[in-house]
């Protein structure tokens, strides 16, 4: 495992000519800026930077090196070299540091402490991090709570409770802003008046699934939003597994709710195992697809959870207090919450009937409707359909 960051840098093994190819280009450009290109160019990785940073030291001596001497740095071939000494015809930094401001985010490297000091460790860790929010040295002691998209009730209520328990007790819940385990973690950490992060595999602006906008924005004031990719990067089946590497590289331990043997879920447990961070999984029943990756996560070793407690327990130098109550502290809701609630009290309901019987406009039901989700108070099902959880 590799225990320093990507752009610390070390003395050179073997003499190359690093002269600037052009001293005056980019004289200016702060190493910030510079990794913000390197990482914006589709041919280059984590891994290729740090290999270019242990010849060149600089990310802006990376910028200004010739072809030929950035072809000497083993593993960089014709292609990575020309797309480096051309990069001012394929990027716009301008435009991006443009689009950051006015989006109301920012940008850090592995040289800002904001940085997490879990994701330094990794083999690959993210060239920059473009970051809505806040972190905090606390989210450094970050649990991951991933799972299944087309989860039950079952798993979406156990994730709620446990990352509800979790940030009760001063945790950090991190996650990946997805359907179903993913979204009810944040809901859950949120419930609690707790920190959660939710890590994107697309770029910060934009928002999917694109109903959890709301939840989005939520999770910004109360934690941070936050991803690898540039400005208007979409999500594919490539960068889902990237982003995972994120959950599970910055978190002390992860821990699986509802998976099927082919689960993205599993990739991150995988993972956090190669980091040498603990994986967690919640059993189910035996008969349920979702279970089946869970089962096998026990049976090669993660330890089995059925409570915060087996979480904390791991970790009791650093969460002392177990014996904090398991639940949050009891929330009040306004008379718009109360009588939203009232509506869907006795059964299971769609927001469609639930807009037509409070007269009040989709926008107000769907904001009043999360507000009651991440309180507790509901839960939502497939289909946009809503079930009181029985709290009030």
């Amino acid at each position: 495992m590799i225990q320093k960051n990507i752009i610390s840098g070390v003395s050179p093994l073997f003499f190359i000519d690093i002269t600037p190819r052009n001293p005056d280009v980019n004289s200016v450009m702060t190493s910030t800026e510079s990794l913000v290109i390197l990482n914006m160019l589709e041919s280059i990785g984590p891994v290729t930077v740090r290999r270019l940073l242990e010849t060149f030291t600089d990310p802006e001596r990376i910028l200004q090196a010739s072809k030929a001497a950035l072809r000497q740095v083993p593993g960089i071939g014709e292609e990575i070299a020309h797309s480096i000494t051309t990069w001012e015809q394929t990027i716009d930094l301008a435009a991006e540091l443009a689009r950051c401001e006015a989006f109301g985010c920012r940008i850090i490297t592995g040289r800002d402490s904001e940085y997490p000091p879990q994701l330094s460790q990794i083999y690959d860790p993210p060239i920059v991090l473009y970051i809505k929010g806040s972190l905090k040295p606390s989210d450094h002691s970050g649990i991951a709570i991933v799972g299944a998209r087309r989860s039950t009730h079952y798993g979406r209520e156990t994730a709620r409770k446990l990352a509800r328990q979790l940030a009760a007790a001063g945790v950090c819940i991190v996650s990946g802003g997805a359907r179903g385990i993913d979204s009810a973690a944040h809901v859950g950490a949120l419930s609690a008046q707790g920190r959660t992060l939710c890590v994107l595999g697309n770029g910060i602006n934009r928002v999917y699934p694109p109903e959890n906008r709301e939840l989005f924005e939520r999770i910004a004031q109360h934690g941070a939003v936050l991803t690898q990719f540039p400005f208007n990067r979409q999500a594919d089946r490539q960068t889902f597994p990237i982003r995972n590497r994120i959950v599970a590289g910055m978190c002390l331990g992860t821990v699986v709710i509802e998976a099927n043997t082919k689960s993205g879920a599993l990739i991150t447990a995988n993972m956090a195992n190669d980091y040498g961070r603990q994986v967690f999984a919640i059993p189910g029943p035996i008969h349920s697809p979702q279970s089946k990756g869970c089962h096998q996560l026990i049976k090669n070793g993660a330890k089995l959870c059925e409570s915060q407690e087996d979480i904390l327990s791991e970790f009791e130098y650093l969460f002392p207090g177990l014996n904090r109550p398991n639940e949050s502290p009891a929330v009040a809701l306004n008379q718009a919450e109360n009588d939203l609630l009232d509506l869907i009290e006795a059964q299971e309901t769609h927001i469609d009937e639930i807009t037509r019987r409070s007269g009040l406009s989709v926008a107000a039901v769907s904001v009043t409707l999360l507000q009651l989700e991440m309180k507790g108070f509901v839960a939502q099902q497939p289909g946009h359909i809503f079930t009181a959880t029985g709290k009030r």
